[in-house]
């Protein structure tokens, strides 16, 4: 339906020239008089109730809806908004004497510079300082520091913050001096933008009722943001050929996905793959990139706030690398110029000691190894 819009104008104008053709002699609708007043006020409850209809209009279409109504639109169809999604990483706490044994408590607190964003101890099996029994990372003694997991508070890109923005331990903990993150947090997503949500909405009416790579994208994109994926047929988890097997490669950005989310995906998966087949679901073949290199920034230029941004910047790209996707070599120097205005001149730039892309196996994704920048 196209509604015909007016302004006020055009709608004097069309009152204007009712009344008149209705009457048998001059009207006198100059400014100030009865008539003209009487006329205006319902030009301005005719531009009232059309904005009202316009609204009605978009909320009725997901192409011009936003915000509730297009979750109201999708939830029609069974079809949510994905939510945010907490950033997680690595914390280092340190203490100035390591005579004893001490412990950080699963559930402590800490928090950037200002207070602008706080985190919580997880616990992580993956790490050997790790007591499940104790219920948080033991340091022994002799010791100064332990690497502990964190999760943001508040869900969101706000949780990704830079190396060494984490400085502050909210309560105290007896044995425990300092605590800081030496490399970028990251997995913080904002909840799903009214533009992703929509473009997602046609991939999932696209995929209902077939069993297609575009079903199966459709039902991996349904359990959370941030997640990359690949779909391989006709080869099993060994890279040899098998027909009518096919193996889903998911990733989080981690390069090692949750037992969890796994299980997920092989649930959503399940559900929507052809009859007759088989499949597997797996994380991602995991290939370290190792990249160093030599700033050489302006004169009086701040060198270290350069390395700290290069640093990130690297940390950030290489972790939004979906899985086989290759890692360009000259990439790396683009991204060093963008990262810092004080960037002049790069030397000895290295990608796994070596100058040529990082191309990842099959299965493979590449991530963040250790970043040397001087």
């Amino acid at each position: 339906m196209q509604l015909s819009l007016q302004n006020f104008s055009s709608l004097m104008e069309g009152m204007a020239s009712a009344v008149q053709g209705a009457a048998s002699s001059l009207v006198d609708l100059t400014v100030g008089s009865v008539l003209r007043a009487i006329l205006e006020a319902n030009a301005s409850v005719a531009l009232w109730l059309q904005w009202l209809i316009v609204e009605v209009l978009a909320g009725t279409r997901l192409a011009t809806s936003s915000g509730v109504d297009c979750d109201s639109f999708g939830a029609d169809f069974g079809f949510m908004r994905l939510p945010a999604v907490a950033a997680s990483g690595q914390v280092t706490f340190s203490r100035f004497s390591a005579t004893g044994a001490a412990m950080v408590p699963v559930g402590a607190s800490v928090a950037t510079t200002g207070n602008s964003q706080s985190f919580i101890v997880v616990g992580d099996a993956s790490n050997a300082a790790y007591n499940a029994a104790t219920g948080g990372y033991v340091i022994m003694a002799g010791v100064s520091a332990v690497n502990a997991t964190v999760v943001a508070n508040t869900a969101g890109t706000s949780g990704n913050v830079l190396p060494g923005m984490i400085s502050l331990i909210s309560a105290a903990m007896p044995g425990i001096d300092t605590v800081t993150n030496e490399n970028i947090l990251t997995g913080g997503v904002d909840a799903e933008s009214d533009v992703a949500f929509k473009a997602r909405f046609g991939n999932y009416l696209g995929s209902l009722s077939r069993a297609t790579n575009v079903a199966i994208g459709a039902a991996i994109d349904a359990i959370q943001q941030g997640l990359s994926y690949s779909v391989t047929e006709n080869y099993n988890q060994a890279s040899a050929v098998q027909m009518g097997h096919f193996v889903v490669t998911v990733d989080d950005g981690t390069g090692s996905p949750p037992v969890t989310l796994l299980q997920t995906v092989q649930q959503a998966v399940n559900a929507i793959r052809p009859v007759g087949t088989s499949f597997a679901v797996q994380g991602p073949v995991v290939v370290l990139a190792n990249v160093s290199v030599t700033l050489a920034t302006a004169t009086g230029a701040n060198h270290a706030a350069a390395i700290t941004a290069v640093a990130a910047a690297f940390e950030s790209y290489i972790a939004s690398l979906p899985i086989g996707a290759a890692l360009s070599y000259t990439k790396l120097a683009q991204l060093a110029y963008e990262a810092s205005s004080a960037v002049v001149n790069l030397s000895g730039l290295a990608l796994n000691n070596g100058t040529t892309d990082l191309v990842p196996p099959l299965f493979g994704v590449v991530r963040g190894g250790v970043m040397t920048v001087s």
